[in-house]
């Protein structure tokens, strides 16, 4: 069972985990002992709020495919057990950033002093730029 909220947990039936063999070096271990991690969640037939499933669709990821799974390779540590891990909390940190809804932006203008003071930098600027150059008698 993973622990989204309080709330909201995803039951270990929706995780399909498949060990894979790790990439780049690592000697000849590396060849023979599947370490790497790949978790496979299907957002659409999981147990997930409709809020949760629609925010994590409409979210512009490369770890979600186009038919709405999300696929976590984990092989930063050298042990499955860690990996697995991993890559449950990768999960877990995924959804619930879609869970934080921001806040929305209201335009504002900037003061009188703030313009009144950046063009006076900008005047000061162009005068000691002005200074450089050749000195002529």
């Amino acid at each position: 069972m993973l622990q989204i909220s309080s709330k909201v947990a995803i039951p270990d039936d929706e995780l399909e985990f498949s060990a894979i063999r790790a990439q780049g070096a690592g000697g000849q271990n590396v060849n023979k002992v599947s370490s790497a991690i790949h978790l496979r969640f299907d957002i659409r037939a999981s147990s997930l709020p409709d809020f949760y499933k629609e925010r994590l669709l409409r979210l512009r990821d490369r770890r979600i495919n186009k038919e709405g799974v999300i696929v976590i390779k984990a092989q930063q540590h050298r042990t499955r057990e860690k990996n697995r891990e991993d890559a449950l909390q990768r999960l877990q940190q995924l959804i619930k950033s879609v869970a934080v809804v921001q806040k929305a932006r209201r335009a504002t203008r900037p003061t009188k002093g703030s313009q009144k003071r950046r063009v006076d930098s900008k005047v000061k600027r162009g005068k000691t730029k002005a200074l450089r150059g050749r000195v002529r008698e």
